[in-house]
């Protein structure tokens, strides 16, 4: 077993030490280099190749929608729409499975 080199003052010839003494960690750090590097390059070859982005999840009670963008707060303040939507009867009594 050799002695590990010191990564500031040799980078390439500690890199060569590690992948053959300690591979898990040298590719790991690899890969997990990759990923910020690839956030900017990956989503337009994913559309390029058809895949889209899908439908994002509904966050408000039907007759409530997000206000624009800019607009007291930004995306995550509520303005009233109108509550048609919403029955206007008393709610059912659910029945079984009582705590």
């Amino acid at each position: 077993m050799s002695a590990a080199p010191l990564f500031w003052s040799t980078p390439l010839r500690y890199c060569r030490w590690a992948a053959r003494e300690r591979p898990a960690l040298f590719w790991s750090v690899i890969v997990g280099a990759a990923g910020p590097a690839l956030m900017p390059i990956v989503p337009p070859i994913r559309h390029y190749f058809g895949d889209v982005d899908p439908a994002p999840v509904p966050v408000t009670y039907p007759g409530m929608r997000p206000s624009s963008f800019g607009h007291h707060g930004g995306l995550y303040e509520m303005v009233e729409t109108d509550s048609s939507t919403v029955p206007n009867g008393p709610r059912k009594q659910l029945t079984g499975y009582d705590d």
